[in-house]
């Protein structure tokens, strides 16, 4: 393997620059996605609930603070809602426009992991031909002396670039959809979360003038 790290030319180079990259934003992501684990949920069902009674000042202290993005986006559409400064709709509007801008942090890095899985396996096969050219370059040199020995060696090498551009690009491949999916399912959850704050608040709203209309 040395011998073919010395011989193989800056190919085989960029496909080891590809793969320490490509392991160095994994390592990256699964930290990030690590701090993401569940642990919002029982904070912000809690917080839900005591919005739903009208405990608006418990149920921010419930989720304000927090490091969990979902409940730092729930703490932040109910003082947005607590408030009073925007609508309704406009509040809503502004607690998406954060979402998505947490979503974009979430998926940072990805278009790198991608980039990597599609070119990986272009460089390698790349390197195959450049190999394979230099071969029947020294074949040609040699003329009717030729070694089948060396040729086969030389032809080995080439391949091997291929090999090492498919191994780089099948898990960086893997990787990147594993991400995507984690954070499909992060936009679900924290969509399901900002949904429940704003259905709370219509029913609280249309509770208020029902209440009205008994005490008249």
């Amino acid at each position: 393997m040395s011998h073919l790290l010395i011989t193989s030319g800056p190919v085989v180079w960029l496909l080891i620059v590809f793969s320490v990259v490509s392991l160095t934003v994994t390592l990256l992501k699964i930290w990030q996605f690590w701090q993401l684990r569940d642990t919002a949920k029982s904070s912000i069902g809690e917080a839900l609930s005591n919005f739903k009674q009208n405990k608006v000042a418990q149920a921010i202290v419930l989720v304000n603070g927090q490091r969990h993005l979902r409940s730092a986006l729930v703490a932040q559409a109910l003082q947005l809602l607590d408030s009073g400064v925007l609508s309704t709709e406009e509040a809503k509007n502004e607690i998406l426009r954060k979402a998505r801008f947490v979503l974009a942090d979430l998926a940072k890095y990805l278009r790198v992991l991608e980039v990597i899985a599609s070119l990986a396996p272009l460089l390698g096969l790349l390197g195959t031909v450049l190999g394979m050219v230099e071969a029947f370059k020294a074949m040609e040199a040699a003329g009717s002396q030729v070694n089948p020995a060396i040729l086969s060696g030389g032809i080995w090498m080439a391949l091997m670039t291929t090999a090492m551009g498919v191994a780089v690009a099948i898990p960086t491949s893997i990787i990147h959809s594993w991400f995507e999916r984690k954070i499909e399912v992060q936009a679900i959850l924290i969509q399901d979360d900002l949904d429940r704050v704003f259905t709370i608040q219509a029913e609280r709203k249309s509770v208020k003038p029902l209440r009205e209309v008994a005490q008249a």
